[in-house]
């Protein structure tokens, strides 16, 4: 079969060339490279608002969902458009890389172009790459536990211990099994003080309903709840991005939605095909989000009370006050100090 031609798309006064657009990406929908490029180009405005002036990893699949993945958190200095912007992002081990950081639609449409599908924005601006200025909370299912799960446990209690902090959040699912919750705050907060809010925010989501809600960081002591994530708070952890896509057979789209709408939704209602139409007809219950920074005042309250730091990640650097990373089945006097 003879290769397609390239085609070249006007995306604002950017030229962007798309190559191989019959390339096969989601084999089982049947959608190709160019499905997924026009798909970005259809909600490029408000996953724009979303990723704008924010340092993001790019998931890439070159050869579709079954191919190789990697992902790409350095731009190459070689072989990008002279329009492409980066941002310097810092990770935990001190090391530096400069980012992709859109700020115009062009450069979402040239990451598609280059193989990526799912987005991953830092939770920061490049203006301060320190500071978030969004709170994230994942409300993660575990084995015996699904997406109505966790939509319940944000309808029935996040959004009421949001409350009680001073916080409006809105949600949106993971276009998987779990649900996202993003509060716009201040950018007056660093990585670790925004983590304790995280996990302050999920202790009191616990204490509420610990038979249904755990913040156990083994997977061993979670059972059949929904955990919530605090680590996706922590320096370079990120989640798909409102309007991303993601890799799965059913090719899904991480979609904001309303709080009513949470509790009767499924997570394939929202894809490739939809989601488009679904902004065209309801629009982004995202837009309003930038109207109001919040504070993290009575979170970092909650925090002091109860001051118990929490295991980071496995790849993380030993943290100050971090308990020892070990499995309670692995727990022996030699390795931990009570």
């Amino acid at each position: 079969m003879p290769k397609a031609e390239a085609i070249e798309y006007e995306v604002g006064n950017r030229t962007v060339r798309l190559t191989s657009p019959g390339k096969m990406v989601y084999p089982e929908r049947g959608f190709t490279k160019r499905d997924v490029f026009e798909y970005y180009l259809a909600v490029s405005e408000p996953m724009l608002r979303a990723l704008s002036n924010r340092p993001t990893t790019l998931q890439r699949f070159p050869d579709g969902i079954d191919g190789e993945m990697f992902y790409q958190k350095r731009i190459p200095t070689k072989g990008v458009p002279p329009w492409m912007n980066t941002a310097e992002i810092t990770f935990p081990s001190g090391r530096k890389a400069d980012e992709l950081c859109p700020i115009e639609p062009a450069h979402i449409l040239w990451a598609a172009q280059m193989g990526a599908i799912v987005f991953h924005p830092w939770p920061v601006r490049a203006t301060a790459p320190d500071n978030p200025d969004e709170l994230r909370i994942d409300l993660d299912p575990q084995p015996g536990t699904d997406f109505a799960d966790a939509a319940r446990v944000a309808t029935e209690h996040a959004r009421e211990v949001l409350d009680e902090a001073g916080l409006v959040g809105y949600p949106k699912t993971s276009g998987g099994r779990g649900v996202h919750i993003y509060v716009r705050i201040r950018p007056e907060w660093d990585f670790i003080q925004v983590r304790h809010a995280v996990i302050a925010f999920a202790r009191a989501l616990e204490k509420r309903d610990p038979e249904r809600i755990t913040t156990a960081w083994w997977k061993e002591e979670r059972g059949e709840r929904v955990f919530i994530d605090f680590n996706q708070a922590a320096r370079d952890r990120t989640i798909a991005s409102p309007y991303s896509l993601r890799a799965n057979k059913r090719a899904t789209a991480s979609t904001p939605v309303t709080w009513d709408e949470l509790s009767d939704v499924e997570p394939d209602d929202f894809d490739l095909e939809t989601v488009p139409k679904r902004l065209k007809k309801v629009g982004d219950p995202y837009e309003p989000m930038d109207s109001k920074p919040y504070g993290l005042e009575t979170l970092l309250e909650w925090w002091e009370r109860d001051a118990q730091e929490m295991p980071y990640p496995p790849d993380y650097p030993k943290m100050p006050g971090e308990p020892p990373r070990v499995q309670p089945s692995k727990k022996v006097a030699a390795n931990w100090e009570e």
